[in-house]
C-alpha cells in the first residue's frame, strides 16, 4: 500500500488506564494486511515521554482528536479497552457532534456502561499498597514493575491520573442512540467490569451488534488475541454491511 492510499480499514486501539501501546504491540500482526492498526498513546507514557499525564478527561479527548485529526478519514474504526472504551465512545460522540465522519464501528472492551452520575469506584484514591494489590488482581501489569520502588514512582502518577479520568468523568446523557454500530467485549471472569455491568451499552447505539465474552479476566485478550482479533474483524465487516443498508 503506497503512503498516498487509504487503507482498507484503519483501526484505532485505545489503551487502558496506566497502559500504552506496548501492551498492544502484537495487535497489528493479527489483522489483514490491508488494515492499518494504530495504538495512540495518551501523554506521559514511560520514561521517554516527557509530556505530563493529562488528568482531565476533556483535555485528553481534545488532545487525541487533535493528534489523530489527519488520520480520521476513509474507513476507520475505534476499539477501546477499559479506560480506552471510555475514550473510544467519547471521541465518537465528539466527531458526531462536530458534524465530522464517525467511525464505521465502535468496540468497547472491559468497560461498564457509562452513566451520567459517573462510576462509584475510586481506585485512584487508594493507598500505594492497596492500588498495587488492585492492579495485580486485574492482571495486565507486571509484578516486577509494581514492586520496584523506582519504577512505581515513575508509573504511579500516570496510573492515578488515568484512573481519575476513568472514574470521575460524567458523560452527558444521549439525546438519541448513536448511529454507529457498537459491540461490547469482555471477560467472563472480569471483576472490574463484569458482564452484567456492560449490558447497558445496548441502548447507546441504533445498531447494537452484541456482547462478545471470552474466558478470562480484565485482560482476557492476552491469552486469546487471534480469537479476539477475528471477532473484531467480523464485527467491523458486519458494521460495514449495516452502513451499506442505511
Amino acid at each position: 500500500m503506497r503512503m498516498s492510499e487509504e487503507p482498507e480499514m484503519r483501526l484505532f486501539v485505545f489503551h487502558h488506564s496506566g497502559g500504552s501501546h506496548l501492551t498492544y504491540q502484537d495487535w497489528p500482526s493479527c489483522f489483514p494486511a490491508g488494515w492499518d492498526v494504530r495504538i495512540p498513546d495518551a501523554p506521559g507514557r514511560g520514561p521517554r515521554d516527557a509530556r505530563p499525564a493529562v488528568p482531565e478527561a476533556g483535555a485528553l479527548f481534545d488532545h487525541l482528536l487533535d493528534e489523530l485529526d489527519d488520520l480520521l478519514t476513509g474507513r476507520f474504526a475505534f476499539f477501546g479497552h477499559s479506560m480506552g472504551g471510555l475514550v473510544a465512545y467519547e471521541l465518537t460522540r465528539r466527531l458526531l457532534e462536530s458534524g465530522r465522519t464517525p467511525p464505521v464501528w465502535l468496540g468497547v472492551s472491559a468497560r461498564g456502561a457509562l452513566r451520567p452520575e459517573g462510576d462509584s469506584p475510586r481506585r485512584h484514591l487508594l493507598s500505594d499498597a492497596d492500588l498495587r494489590a488492585e492492579l495485580l488482581a486485574m492482571g495486565g501489569s507486571s509484578s516486577s514493575v509494581l514492586e520496584h520502588a523506582e519504577l512505581w514512582d515513575l508509573f504511579a502518577p500516570v496510573i492515578r491520573a488515568d484512573l481519575r479520568i476513568s472514574e470521575t468523568w460524567r458523560t452527558p446523557p444521549l439525546t438519541a442512540p448513536l448511529p454507529v454500530p457498537l459491540s461490547v467485549f469482555g471477560g467472563t471472569g472480569d471483576h472490574v467490569a463484569p458482564p452484567h455491568s456492560m449490558t447497558g451499552w445496548a441502548a447507546a447505539s441504533e445498531h447494537f451488534l452484541g456482547q462478545r465474552l471470552f474466558d478470562g479476566g480484565h485482560f482476557y485478550f492476552q491469552d486469546r488475541l487471534p480469537e479476539v482479533a477475528d471477532r473484531i474483524r467480523d464485527d467491523v465487516h458486519r458494521a460495514l454491511l449495516v452502513r451499506a443498508c442505511v
